[in-house]
């Protein structure tokens, strides 16, 4: 329990990773705000964390609007008083040649991916300040560390997420609160995952080959890694990209 009493904020909580995450946050003690735009979505998986005897509530977010974002970290703070940890993991997947690329995937995309993520930085961030502590962690990519073919759009949002990490955690390294990303490989069991390689066993078995470690992970795999770098096992780390990748970025 090596998160009781605090309060950790996750985005995309709906699915994925972010359910995995959520989860394995209430698990360590923490009471969970879990956003998504799918209301079904987050509302099961806060229920799901309130069943196995932990505390949950369920924020319906649209991360690509401010005034959102903003009631959303207002809810946490009416609620439970404070914000200790937050996992901005919300994202999409479109992939494709660059040329094939249209102007409305790439500005859907964008916005919430690297814009959806830089709003609930800003609005943490800010209560963050308030209390000299805090830790954020973004869900970025292996995409977003070395380049790939046919994922130029969705590896430049991540390059940016990435980027967004670094400056955040060495402007606010003073002031008590870390920031880093986790970079994971593809996660089976994840939408993006059954959008892109279930129905393609060729690539799919592809991408397991290009990993070092021969095998694909999973959310709760990926989920135990977020986790612990809330906890202070890891309070001397910020500023940093973390490859969860079974070493492809050392490629």
């Amino acid at each position: 329990m090596k998160l009781i009493d605090k309060v950790v904020l996750v985005t995309g909580a709906g699915s994925g990773l972010g359910r995995a995450s959520a989860l394995a946050f209430a698990e360590e003690g923490a009471k969970v705000v879990a956003a998504d735009i799918d209301q079904k979505a987050g509302e099961e998986a806060s229920s799901l964390i309130n069943e196995r005897g932990g505390q949950a509530i369920f924020v319906k977010t649209d991360i690509t609007n401010e005034a959102s974002v903003k009631a959303l970290i207002d809810t946490v703070i009416q609620t439970y008083g404070k914000l200790d940890c937050a996992h901005n993991n919300a994202g999409i997947m479109i992939g494709g040649p660059i040329i094939d690329i249209d102007e409305k995937d790439w500005d859907k995309l964008m916005s919430i991916n690297l814009k959806g993520t830089w709003l609930c930085m800003k609005h943490e961030l800010i209560h963050m300040l308030t209390n000299q502590e805090g830790v954020i962690i973004n869900t970025a990519s292996a995409a977003g560390l070395s380049a790939s073919p046919n994922t130029a759009l969705y590896g430049t949002s991540k390059w940016g997420v990435n980027g967004l990490t670094k400056s955040a955690a060495i402007e606010y390294a003073r002031q008590g609160i870390r920031v880093n990303s986790i970079c994971p490989a593809g996660m089976k069991g994840t939408k993006m995952w059954l959008d892109t390689f279930e129905q393609d066993p060729a690539l799919s078995a592809q991408l397991t080959e290009s990993v070092p470690m021969g095998r694909d992970t999973s959310p709760e795999e990926v989920a135990k890694v977020v986790v612990w770098l809330c906890t202070d096992n890891a309070s001397f780390i910020t500023g940093v990209n973390m490859p969860v990748d079974g070493g492809m970025s050392s490629l």
